[in-house]
């Protein structure tokens, strides 16, 4: 079964996975990725850690072979708007 490796960057930050995990297919690595992209950005993003999460996949020979990417994009209305004064 193919090994595939799950890079992780978090903004600036950048965790490279030395192990791997065994996966049938391309198919179900890309599942796992998206999975974990997804509980990663659930907790980072919302506290302002970073603005995006990014999950590179690696092969067994060590060619990267999908990327996903979560990202949050804050934007602020400038000035803010007034409420409506009432009559």
């Amino acid at each position: 079964m193919p090994r595939f490796y799950f890079d992780i960057r978090e903004g600036a930050k950048f965790i490279a996975d030395p192990d791997g995990l065994a996966f049938p297919d391309l198919d179900a690595a890309e599942r796992e990725a998206a999975e974990t992209a997804g509980s990663i950005s659930r907790d980072v993003l919302p506290r302002g850690d970073a603005r995006d999460v990014t999950i590179e996949v690696r092969n067994e020979h060590s060619q990267r072979v999908l990327t996903i990417r979560v990202t949050m994009d804050v934007e602020r209305v400038v000035p803010s708007p007034v409420p409506p004064t009432e009559r």
